[in-house]
């Protein structure tokens, strides 16, 4: 358990609000870290978006930020809230789906400022993914996450007016971890002022949705070998899709496609 919050607790509000926030779950020290690596790797994703003809000059978001052995990578590692992503989906496995810092820069108009939901994919009861974000700065009235509670079980998007007149901003210190359902409709914040509020999200699914990155490839089987056993399953190598043949024909021990992956 992550301080004194139950799995009954978690599993009620999830059910009836969609969303909840574990206050202050990480220290200022690491936050600190994990707010200059996301800045970083927003930095270094700007380069393949300007690069590769996205955009101009990068849209203050990365993407897949995995294998430089930083906070990013040690947060992973952490499994804080493993009992509880656990709990989401039936205690079955489940993997890391993506992973994104967002810089929260002011002026920003990106797609995390549209109403959305992560996951279009709704069956009753039966959730397919789990969105989590990490506040590296406060979340405040003014610039936190806006959350429709209890939409999460609907298939229509809300109106605009709907909206805007029932939600509610996600306020929370730095340090702070949200998790809430991804099919909650929800939109960011425009940032004004002089500051940017950097935040990471990740995505967890079912260990047999394909996830937006093929991060056992995209890492390799050297840095696989490093991980502990719950940190490979989180990481997708459990549930790999073989390319060949030879690769399909494996012993039982040695398949890349685990038996429990569903």
């Amino acid at each position: 358990m992550l301080g004194s919050v139950s799995i009954e607790q978690f599993e009620r509000t999830m059910s009836e609000k969609g969303w909840f926030v574990f206050d202050r779950a990480l220290d200022d020290k690491f936050i600190s870290r994990l707010r200059s690596d996301c800045l970083k790797w927003i930095d270094i994703c700007s380069e393949y978006q300007i690069r590769n003809g996205i955009n101009e000059c990068g849209d203050g978001t990365a993407h897949h930020c995995l294998g430089a052995a930083d906070s990013i990578d040690r947060f992973i590692d952490m499994h804080l809230f493993h009992d509880y992503i656990a709990s989401y989906f039936g205690n079955q496995p489940y993997i890391c789906n993506s992973l994104t810092p967002i810089g929260g820069f002011p002026g920003a108009d990106i797609y995390v400022h549209k109403l959305h939901r992560d996951v279009r994919t709704l069956i009753p009861g039966y959730p397919l993914k789990l969105n989590m974000l990490v506040m590296c700065d406060d979340f405040t009235a003014e610039n936190g996450t806006m959350m429709l509670s209890g939409s999460h079980n609907r298939q229509e998007q809300p109106s605009d007016d709907e909206f805007e007149r029932h939600y509610e901003r996600l306020v929370a210190p730095a340090g702070s971890v949200v998790l809430f359902h991804s099919t909650l409709w929800h939109k960011g914040a425009h940032i004004k002022g002089p500051d940017n509020r950097v935040a990471l999200t990740v995505g967890y699914g079912r260990a047999y949705v394909k996830p937006h990155m093929d991060y056992a490839r995209m890492l390799g089987e050297e840095y696989g070998k490093s991980l502990s056993p719950l940190t490979r399953q989180v990481l997708g190598y459990n549930s790999r899709v073989p390319t060949n043949l030879d690769e399909w024909y494996r012993p039982v021990e040695h398949r890349l496609y685990h038996a429990n992956q569903g």
